[in-house]
């Protein structure tokens, strides 16, 4: 009988302890184009990311000494299934209170609609700069530390007039990502004189587009702006236009921002490439991230890490400021400690934030690229930099002023 008692107090002590140990970790989820057209691009933003939560666990924790963990998931960035799938595990297997992700906007767009929106999660895209996001019905679940591409496109089209290019042909990835991109430049350049000579879509991962860019170089234009992704169809698009030698200017944007595709198509073709990606703006939090990621040996310069270290610090305050990982009123807390009024939280300031929290003060985090000052659809402004090949790298030129296009 003393045995069992004792084989019984040990089983109920080793479940408390397992029961503990699960209640001592908050998770919020990560989901990145691993593999398809982004997978040299979202290794350096989940760094991003998982630089909030190492200095989170370092600085004590979260909700009074939980751990922060950060589960991952690939969208493949293309494959709707994928997203949804991948999405989907993180709300009801992983239990995740809330995401950082997607990074491409269609896989954003069916990870909210398939799991994060009937799951009541949260999610931050660090990436997803299409139009289509604003639009979508999702209950204030849905936000972004990265501009839309209606300001995006805009600043290119402005750029390339202001350099004197006032006739381009277009090519774009025939997702939402392209389109809204497309749309939002080619309105632009047009309004500011320029002529879109031709305008195609291509599908992603295929193999030829000779037949596309026989058509964009028709009209003898030369240059071609390609508007998809590094690691797929405008690494393909932009070697076959350079084999083909029709054109002698290349323009792309944020998506094709990645040193694997000077690396794939050729450090003296895109030399003098001109490229856009979102930025961040000269606040005190940006130069405290600079020293923080190159601390941690992540390229404070790749596209995106800003944006996700916000994403994940951000969320991680407004869990804080809720008091607890119910998914509950996450969107509401987020907007608190995003906007102002309240004393200033800059990148890194975990433990200040979580005396300030609870002693019932209001916090306003000022982040590594921007304020983040969510509007009704959870959008922020922006600020746009101007990219360019040279000598075999991306190389940043400046940060694009309105008023000066």
């Amino acid at each position: 009988m003393m045995n069992k008692r004792i084989i019984a107090t040990a089983v109920a002590v080793s479940s408390l302890a397992l029961a503990g140990a699960a209640q001592a970790e908050v998770k919020v989820g990560f989901l990145g184009g691993f593999t398809g057209g982004i997978e040299s691009l979202t290794p350096p933003i989940f760094d991003g990311a998982k630089l909030a939560v190492t200095q989170i666990n370092e600085q004590g924790g979260i909700l009074g000494g939980q751990t922060l963990e950060m589960p991952s998931g690939d969208t493949t960035c293309s494959d709707a299934s994928a997203a949804s799938n991948s999405a989907d595990r993180m709300v009801n297997s992983e239990e995740v209170t809330a995401i950082v992700g997607a990074l491409c906007t269609g896989a954003t767009i069916a990870a909210a609609n398939n799991a994060a929106i009937p799951g009541d999660v949260v999610m931050v895209s660090p990436a997803s700069t299409a139009p289509a996001v604003t639009e979508l019905d999702d209950n204030d679940l849905v936000f972004r530390t990265v501009p839309s591409d209606a300001f995006q496109g805009e600043m290119l089209a402005k750029l390339l007039i202001e350099k004197g290019i006032d006739e381009v042909a277009v090519t774009f990835v025939n997702n939402d990502y392209g389109q809204g991109l497309s749309d939002a430049f080619a309105e632009t350049f047009e309004a500011e004189g320029g002529t879109v000579v031709e305008s195609l879509a291509h599908e992603d991962n295929r193999s030829d587009y000779r037949s596309e860019l026989g058509t964009l170089s028709s009209s003898g234009v030369e240059t071609l702006v390609v508007l998809a992704y590094a690691d797929t169809s405008g690494q393909t698009v932009l070697r076959q236009a350079s084999e083909s030698g029709v054109f002698t200017q290349y323009v792309g944007a944020d998506g094709m921002v990645g040193n694997s595709l000077v690396e794939a198509v050729g450090a003296d073709v895109l030399e003098g490439m001109i490229a856009t990606r979102p930025g961040s703006p000269d606040l005190p939090g940006t130069d405290i991230f600079i020293e923080a990621a190159e601390d941690a040996d992540i390229d404070p310069e790749a596209v995106f890490a800003a944006q996700a270290y916000d994403a994940a610090f951000l969320l991680a305050l407004a869990i804080e400021q809720n008091g607890s990982a119910e998914r509950e009123g996450l969107s509401e807390a987020l907007r608190d400690v995003a906007t102002a009024p309240g004393e200033t939280i800059l990148p890194g300031e975990w433990e200040k934030a979580v005396e300030l929290i609870g002693q019932g003060e209001e916090i306003n985090y000022e982040g590594a690229s921007g304020s983040h000052e969510f509007d009704d659809n959870g959008d922020v402004p922006g600020i746009v930099v101007e990219m360019t090949v040279e000598d075999g790298e991306f190389e940043r030129v400046g940060e694009l002023e309105e008023d000066e296009l």
